[in-house]
Parts: structure tokens; sequence; C-alpha cells
């Protein structure tokens, strides 16, 4: 997308003025999520690897804040974290949609390097995990304003079934779903809802990389995806002020 593409802004929306983060934001879903949320007037920032695309979504999606950085360096998060929660001012949403394979191409786990699994599981739950973290006092401060605050970790059918060759992508996003639902758990009392999704197979680079020869006919589109991801951001918010007199201390 050039940087003179014109995205309509709804500010009617749930979405509208919230700060909303999206990790591997400059390609694919990540990018389709960054730009949903900004056609429907959030204040977006986005981490990626590369300058040069970040400095590319930035022009695309005018105001927003762009961050380069890689999740699956331990080093990496807190710089980015404070980025993302000083240029917008806190945070309300957290998307993590980075993602890694492990081995490119799909290799059985008998033919996967320890490398490999580490940097699925570095990518896929571990900077998840330490990004929630180091982020977790500005979304519990958005959840004391009482609009609540939301984690949102893309996870993937290979988390709940096991398919040939996908080991250390399947465990990673497996550990990644049963880490989010314990932090769920952990965390509603203060307001801050942790949800994973499953947003199906997408029309992507990655997927490209996992299944060469697949149709792209057959693969969903990621901005369709995207809207679907949204739609369970807001209904998690829309349940936090539905409940929050009980969570509110008595006077």
């Amino acid at each position: 997308m050039s940087a003179s593409t014109h995205v309509t802004v709804l500010h009617s929306d749930p979405l509208s003025g919230r700060r909303v983060a999206v990790t591997g934001g400059t390609a694919g879903l990540g990018y389709a999520l960054a730009r949903a949320a900004y056609a429907r007037g959030a204040r977006v920032g986005f981490v990626a690897r590369t300058a040069s695309e970040v400095e590319r979504v930035a022009r695309a999606l005018p105001g927003s804040a762009g961050v380069v950085g890689d999740v699956a360096e331990k080093e990496a998060i807190h710089p980015i974290a404070l980025q993302l929660a000083g240029r917008l001012g806190g945070l309300d949403v957290l998307i993590n949609n980075a993602s890694s394979l492990g081995p490119v191409p799909l290799a059985p786990l008998a033919d996967t390097e320890c490398e490999e699994l580490e940097l699925a599981l570095a990518t896929n739950l571990v900077g998840p995990f330490r990004l929630t973290r180091a982020l977790l006092g500005a979304l519990a401060a958005s959840a004391r304003e009482g609009t609540g605050a939301v984690v949102l970790n893309v996870s993937s059918d290979a988390a709940v079934q096991p398919y040939p060759g996908w080991g250390a992508y399947g465990a990673s996003k497996a550990a990644l779903r049963h880490l989010s639902a314990i932090w769920d758990l952990e965390l509603r009392g203060v307001g801050v809802r942790v949800l994973s999704a499953d947003p199906g197979d997408m029309d992507t680079a990655l997927h490209t990389l996992a299944v060469p020869d697949a149709d792209p006919a057959t693969l969903k589109r990621p901005a369709a995806a995207a809207e679907e991801l949204l739609a369970l951001v807001t209904a998690a918010l829309a349940q936090r002020l539905e409940e929050r007199p009980a969570l509110e201390p008595a006077s």
C-alpha cells in the first residue's frame, strides 16, 4: 500500500480513541489488524523487525506509532513496551500477532533443530508473555478507568489439532492458548481480559511459507480475519462495561 492510500475513519466505532498495539504489524494479518483498527478510529501502535517496513506502514497510517523491534528477543521487550505506551499515551488493547513457524520448510519433530524450536517458542509464546507482562501496568491502568482492557493472543487450529510437520508451531501455539486461559482467569478481577483466537487459514506470506502449494482462492483474506478478531475485542470491552459495578470496590 502506498502512503497516499485513503482510510476512512469511523469515529462512532467502539474502538474510536482506543489505544491499540499490534505485533507483527507490517504484513499479513498484523497489517490488516492495524489498518482495520486505524480505520475504526483507534490510536494504533505496531511493532515489526524491519525499519523500512515500519516506515512504510507509518506513512500509510498517518499518526500511528511504528516501533522497530523483535518480540523474540528478550532485550527488545522493554524498549518496545516503553515506546508503545509512551507514544500512545497508555494502552487499552494489545494484540500479540507476530508468529514464527520454526523450521522452514516445515519438518517432522525428529528433523527439527533445537534452535528452530526455540525460535518458535520465543516468538509465539515467550515473546507475548514478556510483552504482556511489560505492558500490564498500562493495561491495568486503562481497566481502572472503567472501560476495560484486552489482550488478544493470535492462536491457530494447530494449537488443538496435531498436524505432522507442524510440531514447533503447534506446540508453541498450544502453550500460548493455555497461557491465555490462565491469565484471563487471573486478571479478570482487575478488568483485563486475555483472549486467544484462531483466525483460520489465511492468504498470507506465512501461510505460503508453510504450504507453498495452497490455492489462495481457498484461503481467508487477512482483512476479513482482522474484522472477526476485532469483533472479539470489542465484545470483551463491552462485557467489561456491563460488569463494572461488580468489579468496583464498595464505598
